[in-house]
């Protein structure tokens, strides 16, 4: 007996050690009989029922740059929507898909700016000036002597005497206007960059495909992982609610001395360690809604909840070989690589082209006019220069222009050639990553194929095992009813049918998740962002079931 009581001592000495290591609670150590907490009040918002069904109008996405008022935070609201609904407007609000809309709209703008090369340039050119001078002219040497005729000699009308000065101001106004064109008639880089502007855009396209299969998955696992946490605050719920009628009836057969009181102190911990579970299932259901409004952009005061029952998609109708045959096959992600590398080339054409003669023909034309007034004429010493002073003077005419004009760079010091190396390094870099990318889309296809098909097996022996653990509870709770039964029975049975009932919930939404994770790699999907987008939920072949199959395009060496 002193045996027994020091391992009770020791054991007593290391639970107050272990209880040490935890903070003490400021509310001090509870009762064990006293009544469980009410749920956070931080958590029953953002858990509250569906008020409707969201609306249209309601869906609108927020301003780009506009950040959400206290009044939207503060009024949250939670509607009901359903997938197809969810995949609708997260392809309508969905800011990333948005940006790559725009980047498909810039790259198509870049094509056609690249083709207005072929074409002249016509521009407009206008000048206009005004402006004042003043100068002073003085002649050392005379023009008396030069035999020019009577009027270069004293007295006559161009006659300047040595030493003859004048001061005088003079103000002009002019102005012109014509055309000026300017044509490549032989330009090696014009064809490369309009190549590779189109190249851009395909790749941008591509990438949209991509994107739309990429938002479809996230949108889907955002939903089916809200089914998810709705499904298990459920679970968690039963569970209390359950803990609660057992705890009634360990009192009542304590009342009436059938049980010992260590039944009634373990249900009341089991009551308690399920209420936590429910209280983080509530928390995971709010988060998930969360991550599903900010999937679809929804304005900041809607809360979404999941308004489609659990359904289980079906088998995956494709073998694991087919699958991969059919997500190579036009698969965007792949072709977007490919498209980028064709732009690279085409740069590189683009680049070298730099080296090459360039011809053009430029043409000009306009008319032009000028105003000059000289004034405050002060000769001296006979003065000079009198016959090129003309009080006002209007000018004005015509003139036009053509030619030719070549262009050859002959020496940069290997500039050109180290940028076209460059490019060809990154044109190889790019196969590598196509290389990377297909190597990725088949790891990404056998785990989704593999984990569906295992999710399949699981969900029935799930099946099974909810159906033999229900079962099970119902007959241990009548046994410890009737005291045929421990409590400890009824709670490894309890706690055996909460488990089971996880375990199909997971298993289902796996089934989900892996399906939709199977569709992202071969989900046909428009390239261009004018199309229509049509949510599909399950995938349908593309292809008409007599077409010859296309080849799949090999990475380029």
């Amino acid at each position: 007996m002193q045996v027994l009581e020091r391992s009770w001592q020791q054991l007593d000495q290391q639970l107050k050690a272990l209880d040490a290591l935890i903070p003490a609670d400021p509310q001090g150590v509870p009762d064990p009989n006293s009544p469980a907490p009410p749920l956070p009040k931080a958590l029953l918002t953002p858990n509250a029922a569906p008020q409707g069904q969201l609306q249209p109008t309601q869906a609108a996405a927020p301003a780009p740059l506009s950040l959400p008022s206290a009044v939207q935070l503060k009024g949250e609201s939670v509607q009901g929507i359903s997938l197809i609904e969810a995949l609708a407007i997260g392809f309508a609000n969905n800011p990333e898909l948005q940006a790559q809309r725009e980047r498909v709209a810039a790259a198509l703008d870049q094509v056609q700016a690249r083709l207005g090369t072929y074409w002249p340039r016509i521009s407009a050119v206008a000048s206009g000036s005004t402006g004042q001078i003043s100068s002073y002219n003085v002649a050392p040497v005379g023009n008396g002597n030069l035999g020019l005729g009577p009027l270069f000699s004293p007295g006559g009308a161009f006659y300047v005497p040595s030493g003859g000065e004048a001061y005088l101001n003079q103000s002009s106004n002019a102005g012109a206007v014509g055309l000026q064109l300017d044509y490549a008639l032989v330009d090696f880089a014009r064809t490369p960059a309009v190549q590779a502007a189109r190249a851009a855009l395909t790749s941008e396209r591509q990438r949209y495909g991509n994107q739309l299969r990429q938002l479809q998955l996230q949108i889907s696992e955002a939903y089916y992982q809200l089914q998810q946490a709705d499904q298990n605050v459920r679970i968690q719920d039963a569970a209390v609610r359950n803990d609660l009628l057992i705890l009634q009836d360990a009192l009542d057969l304590k009342m009436a001395g059938l049980v010992p009181r260590l039944d009634v102190l373990r249900r009341r911990a089991i009551e308690a360690s399920d209420q936590e579970a429910l209280i983080q299932a509530m928390a995971d259901r709010a988060i998930a809604r969360r991550r599903l409004a900010v999937v679809l952009n929804l304005p900041p005061e809607v809360n979404p909840s999941a308004s489609d029952p659990i359904a289980v998609m079906p088998n995956w109708p494709l073998n694991l070989e087919q699958s991969l045959l059919a997500a190579y096959r036009g698969n965007p992600e792949l072709e977007s690589i490919l498209a980028v590398q064709t732009a690279l080339a085409r740069q590189k054409d683009l680049t070298a082209a730099q080296l090459l003669p360039r011809l053009a023909l430029f043409a000009g034309g306009g008319s032009y006019g000028q105003n000059v007034n000289q004034f405050n004429v002060i000769p001296s010493n006979g003065g000079c220069c009198g016959s090129t002073v003309i009080p006002t003077l209007n000018t004005s005419g015509y003139d036009w222009a053509m030619g030719l004009s070549l262009r050859w760079l002959l020496f940069d010091a290997g500039t050109t050639s180290g940028e076209t190396r460059s490019l060809q390094r990154r044109v190889n870099a790019a196969g590598q990553e196509y290389a990377a990318t297909r190597n990725a889309i088949r790891l990404r296809l056998e785990s989704a194929f593999f984990n569906h098909e295992a999710s399949l097996a699981k969900l029935a022996s799930a099946r099974r095992g909810v159906a033999a653990a229900l079962e099970a509870f119902r007959d241990v709770r009548l046994r410890y009813q009737t005291g045929l039964a421990s409590e400890i029975d009824l709670s490894i049975t309890q706690e055996r049918l909460i488990s089971s009932l996880v375990q199909r919930l997971n298993a289902t939404v796996g089934v989900n998740i892996s399906y939709a994770q199977l569709l992202r790699e071969l989900l046909p999907v428009p390239r261009d962002p004018a199309t229509p987008i049509s949510p599909e939920l399950t995938w349908r072949d593309p292809t008409p079931a007599n077409a010859a199959t296309p080849p799949l395009r090999p990475s380029p060496r």
